[in-house]
């Protein structure tokens, strides 16, 4: 019977086990961070004066957390993590915004028909416990991410010192003259009844009725534009996809350098020259030209509207494009920002005949009372009824919606509290700062300078009840606003005081001195303004609530990290509110990460039956497969997300988990003696490998490239560790000495890598890292994220041992495809069974012939030999002959001597030794050493 010699081989043995089991192990680990303070301990450990602060844009505490918001939190996190064991001192203060309709509207939905009856500050007061109810609810869910911050001391939007500080702000505004009221067209939800700003506003697809009009021409004008016309009415065509709009129509807009012609038929039709042969097929109109015009000419003609009895007037204006419809845009000064600009100029009614509700008042007797959308088929029918629909069809388009009904939405002029842009030159200001900001991925400046160029005023009043309120009080006799800063620094203090529900309630007179008067006009009486303030600012004044006024913080912040949506949202905000108040950005780098898609890549939707729950993936999979979903995803882009893609990604986390368990198995009786002499070149490979692992890494992190760090470490892992240097040094580290200098040198060499790739990981692979952590604490360290990030030791970088290594690692792989085929033929079953012969060209022949003696080892078989091309024996037949290497040929034979029992290689020398007779010389060596 053959003896067991199991006892005599150093197998490995650690308590890390292989099943991760991560739903049950990571609740323990997030109770351990808790418990052991080590979020404190982190910022405890590096000095205040070396900071990197990222400012947490606040979710809104309205539901559970979606995958966005995990995507979001985790990359946070990661960079948090990384700056710290950096040694920069970087709080992680989470916020929440507290205020605006979404949580309004669930309130409403509770209330039911008790709305109507439910006082304001009582609702409010309901507002508020709605939202602390999913503050704490999302703060447990952020935190079951493995996310580390100051979740006891989180900001709010909502406590009476933010809401003073937004109003000290808005006041900031306002004594800088930034704030008017006024009458202009805004985004207007009919569903909500109330305003909504640029940010609050999404584009979907739409169907809607694409119109062609006529629009006659008076007599007198249409005499002059055709000299001898016999009576024949002109006609101006314009084309719209909103007919709801016409019942404001006041005038007509031609672009001054367009060419613009006068096609007969049997009347005379005015379109632009560019657009007539798409129109000679869309609408029919296939006469001659009777006559061109620049439309600088067609300017002042007035026409009369299609079925109300007004004129509208030929205007002019560069934003009219001959992209698609006819060149000539109908214009609604009290329907479209464009329309407003142009009927300012020209000193038209700011018109808009809808009530809040979106139904037509009556000012519009033929319509009074239709909703605007509804209306479209009455006003349709009666342009034909009139004969003045020249053509219509369907078209699908993007269109606004409310961000919160997901309803569409209207251009509406209402009175409307503003923030000026163009006042002290802010847009411009505002535009310089984007130019110094860095901006990730680049392509972002391009995005948010395109906006900031383009965008309106701000609207920052809502027509809602939780909010701040605009805490303006007007004179009722000139329409002065009180300015006075000791009233305004009172109200600021009561609001810090009570908050900002006293507004509701309190007197004016409570407010004002005894036997105040207006500054301007001298009267007494004074109203209170009742909206509220946009969201938006509540969270774009996040940079003075609390980076200046939080002693854990300072500004400008390093870093702000959203969903690229908040090009137009927060950073816009911030960056307007910041740049106006303070004169500089409150931000040195912006990141935006795109949305979560399904696999397919298509927008989730409950509809749909696509959306996948962070909850769902942490009851399966546990927080880590979604944090290495983060990590392994680029971020730059929409990501992707499936059931699929974490199953590939759970494989891949095995991986990384197993190559941990090795090397933590086989160091485990390492005895913690400097071996950096005594290493063979494999590890001296293995430890260069490791410094350019470390350089990669880093600069990786440096330039949030989170999925390049992730590959470099998982290559890593798999092709340099598990497929070549741990493959390699079983047989040194399970048969050598248990003592001997070659195994200490390969464990110190595993504990260095270890060492290492925890550190690295750690921001991204946190809870497995913190494991692997427990189970090396060198120096005692209670945390991987109380250690130092890896540094580089340029002594152990060898680029030439590297370039060796490589032609050696191709070689090996080529020998590999010949094994591999043997064993399909059953030649051979280990491949320490064979013997392989190589032949090869002299360059080869020079590089092999100095590993001769590692060969085997290199190979894992049991004996090498080596032949010159063209110098082997004829009757040598070889397995296999490599594509990839020229002249290299294989030959895979069985190998001499008989099997070791112990180390499994062959050897001739099995069986020379009496007492032994079943082991190689190597191994009695050992034995009997020992």
């Amino acid at each position: 019977m053959a003896k067991d010699y199991k006892d005599t081989l150093n197998l490995p043995s650690t308590g890390f086990p292989m099943k991760a089991n991560l739903t049950r192990k990571e609740p323990e680990c997030l109770k351990y961070w808790e418990e052991g303070k080590i979020y404190e301990k982190m910022l405890g450990k590096n000095h205040r004066d070396n900071s990197y602060i990222l400012h947490d844009g606040p979710p809104y505490a309205n539901g559970h957390i979606h995958i966005g918001h995990a995507l979001n939190k985790i990359l946070k996190d990661i960079i948090i993590k990384y700056r710290t064991m950096k040694g920069y001192y970087s709080p992680y203060i989470p916020g929440w915004d507290c205020h605006g309709l979404p949580i309004e509207l669930q309130v409403d939905k509770k209330l039911g028909s008790k709305k109507h009856e439910t006082g304001i500050v009582e609702k409010r007061k309901l507002c508020r416990e709605y939202a602390e109810k999913f503050i704490d609810i999302q703060r447990d869910e952020f935190r079951r991410l493995g996310v580390l911050g100051d979740w006891k001391r989180p900001y709010l939007t909502m406590t009476h010192d933010y809401e003073a500080t937004i109003l000290k702000e808005f006041y900031r505004f306002l004594e800088k003259g930034y704030v008017y009221r006024g009458r202009k067209p805004v985004h207007w939800c009919p569903s909500c009844v109330t305003a909504l700003a640029e940010a609050e506003v999404e584009y979907n697809e739409k169907s809607s009725p694409s119109v062609y009009v006529k629009f006659r021409v008076t007599d007198k004008d249409a005499d002059r534009l055709i000299a001898e016309r016999d009576n024949i009415p002109v006609n101006i065509i314009i084309w719209t996809t909103t007919p709801w709009t016409l019942p404001a129509n006041l005038a007509l807009a031609v672009h001054p350098d367009i060419s613009y012609v006068v096609v007969k038929e049997k009347e005379y039709f005015i379109v632009a020259e560019p657009l007539l042969e798409n129109l000679r097929a869309v609408i029919n109109l296939h006469g001659d030209t009777a006559n061109k015009f620049k439309g600088s000419e067609l300017a002042g003609i007035r026409t009369i509207h299609p079925f109300i009895d007004r004129e509208s007037a030929v205007v002019t204006g560069d934003f009219v494009t001959v992209e698609e419809g006819t060149g000539i845009v109908h214009i609604a000064p009290g329907h479209g920002e464009d329309d407003y600009e142009i009927g300012l100029k020209h000193g038209l009614d700011i018109y808009a005949p809808v009530d809040d509700h979106g139904k037509f008042t009556k000012d519009v007797p033929e319509f009074e009372g239709q909703f605007v959308f509804k209306a479209n088929a009455a006003i349709i029918e009666a342009l034909s009824s009139r004969n003045t629909l020249i053509g219509r069809n369907d078209i699908t388009h993007s269109y606004p919606h409310c961000w919160r009904c997901k309803k569409p939405v209207i251009f509406r002029a209402t009175e409307q509290w503003f923030i000026s842009l163009e006042k002290d030159n802010l847009r411009d200001k505002c535009l310089e700062e984007i130019d110094k900001v860095s901006w990730i991925p680049s392509w972002g400046k391009e995005r948010i300078t395109a906006m900031m160029k383009n965008r309106p005023d701000w609207c920052i009043s809502r027509q809602r009840s939780w909010g701040i309120p605009i805490a303006v009080l007007t004179c009722e006799e000139c329409e002065e606003v009180v300015k006075d800063g000791t009233i305004l620094d009172f109200i600021v203090q009561q609001f810090r005081e009570k908050s900002s529900d006293i507004w509701f309630d309190v007197e004016i007179k409570d407010l004002l001195p005894d036997g105040y008067r207006c500054g301007k006009c001298g009267g007494r009486s004074f109203r209170k303004e009742m909206d509220i303030l946009d969201v938006w600012f509540d969270s774009g004044v996040s940079h003075a609530a609390v980076m200046e006024n939080d002693e854990r913080l300072d500004r400008p912040a390093d870093m702000y990290l959203e969903g690229s949506d908040q090009h137009r949202g927060w950073f816009q905000s911030s960056l307007i509110t910041s740049t106006a108040t303070r004169g500089k950005a409150p931000f040195r780098t912006v990141l935006t990460h795109g949305f979560v898609v399904d696999g397919a890549g298509k927008k989730m939707s409950k509809s749909v039956g696509n959306v996948i729950a962070p909850q769902d993936i942490i009851k399966r999979n546990g927080a880590e497969t979604l944090r290495l979903w983060v990590s392994a995803e680029d971020y730059r882009g929409d990501v992707r997300i499936s059931n699929e893609i974490i199953q590939r990604l759970t494989e891949a986390y095995r991986k990384i988990r197993n190559t941990c368990r090795f090397l933590l198995g086989n160091i485990n009786d390492f005895d913690n003696g400097n071996y950096t002499g005594s290493l063979l070149e494999i590890d001296r490979w293995a430890m260069s490998r490791l410094q350019n692992l470390i350089i990669n890494v880093t600069s990786a992190y440096d330039n949030c490239d989170f999925h390049e760090a992730f590959h470099r470490l998982h290559n890593f892992c798999i092709v340099d560790m598990s497929n070549l240097y741990l493959d390699i040094l079983k047989d040194r580290i399970y048969t050598f000495g248990r003592s001997s200098t070659e195994r200490r040198a390969a464990q110190w060499t595993m504990n260095r890598i270890l060492l290492a790739i925890t550190k690295l990981m750690a921001p991204i692979l946190s809870f497995t890292a913190e494991e692997v952590w427990k189970f090396i604490r060198p120096e005692d360290e209670e945390s991987v994220f109380l250690s130092d990030f890896p540094q580089v030791n340029t002594a152990h970088l060898n680029e030439a041992l590297e370039q060796k290594w490589e032609g050696l690692k191709k070689i090996r792989d080529e020998v590999n495809r010949a094994l591999e085929l043997k064993r399909k033929e059953k030649f051979i079953g280990n491949s320490l069974e064979a013997r392989v012969s190589l032949s090869c060209n002299d360059k080869l022949f020079s590089l092999l012939e100095e590993y001769l003696d590692f060969l085997p080892t290199l190979f894992i078989v049991s004996q090498v030999e080596l032949h010159r091309s063209g110098e082997q024996k004829p009757e040598i037949k070889y397995t296999y002959k490599s594509d990839e290497i020229e002249e290299l040929s294989v030959m895979v034979q069985k190998a001499d001597g008989s099997k070791c029992e112990r180390c499994w290689n062959y050897s001739s020398s099995v069986g020379t030794f009496p007492e032994a007779t079943d082991i190689c010389e190597r191994c009695y060596q050992v034995l009997h050493s020992d």
